[in-house]
């Protein structure tokens, strides 16, 4: 028994400890106690997820949407939540029943890790260790995102993303990263660096056409189309602006 107390009072300060690593306007232990609302989602469904797994189902469910009451943040009491788990601003999060979350998961205010099947099996996300979801993110589906894996803002990821992936888009692509994010690293909370997939890939294009024609022509093409940005810049008469 008193081994079972040293586990949960160790998560519990795990989970604070997490606020401090991962949010640099948390200034005091009181500060983060009283003022975070993901810590109070976190801790509600904790104790939500205990009394579902001893069948008090009913009472765990109203537990649940009490928290919701308080935080904005709705968590399914079925939900697997790991250790040092961090909701930054949290308002408008929701967690469905069958979602499995490993350790040290960061998510931000409107992610949805949610179900596209009315199977009552396992129809929710699987969130491996260290990943970051960005802001107003949707994980859909029985999918796996592995591990170390940033998912960007506003991403919907409907297919399993491979460990040590950013993923942009709608609907998201994976990319590797180049130099991968290990378990020793600080957490890479940028989930607002989103590679531009298409637009690099249009202005590739558009640059290797205006070469060809060059070559085929001896100068550019006077036809109106649209021309490759410069220095990063798009031309409004392109456009017709």
């Amino acid at each position: 028994m008193r081994a079972k107390q040293q586990g949960i009072f160790s998560t519990l300060r795990r989970d604070i400890q997490s606020v401090f690593e991962r949010d640099p306007a948390a200034r005091s232990g009181l500060e983060v106690l009283f003022c975070y609302p993901g810590l109070h989602a976190l801790w509600g469904h904790r104790l939500a997820h205990w009394l579902w797994r001893r069948n008090i189902k009913l009472f765990a469910r109203w537990l649940s949407q009490l928290t919701r009451a308080l935080t904005g943040i709705e968590i399914h009491p079925g939900a697997t939540i790991g250790p040092g788990f961090f909701i930054d601003h949290g308002m408008g999060v929701v967690i469905g029943e069958t979602a499995e979350i490993g350790a040290d998961v960061t998510i931000y205010h409107g992610v949805t890790l949610g179900g596209t099947s009315l199977n009552k099996g396992k129809r929710h996300p699987t969130i491996g260790e260290r990943v970051v979801i960005g802001a107003g993110a949707k994980v859909l589906g029985a999918i796996t995102v592995g591990n170390d894996s940033r998912i960007g803002a506003n991403a919907v990821v409907v297919r399993s993303v491979p460990a040590n992936s950013v993923v942009v888009g709608v609907p998201g692509q994976n990319i590797l990263r180049s130099q991968p994010h290990r378990a020793s690293d600080a957490p890479d909370l940028n989930h607002a660096a989103l590679p531009d997939l298409f637009g690099v890939s249009l202005n590739s294009l558009l640059q290797r056409v205006e070469v060809l024609e060059e070559r085929l022509d001896g100068h550019a093409s006077p036809a109106p189309h649209i021309h490759a940005p410069r220095a990063g810049l798009w031309r409004g008469e392109d456009f017709s602006i």
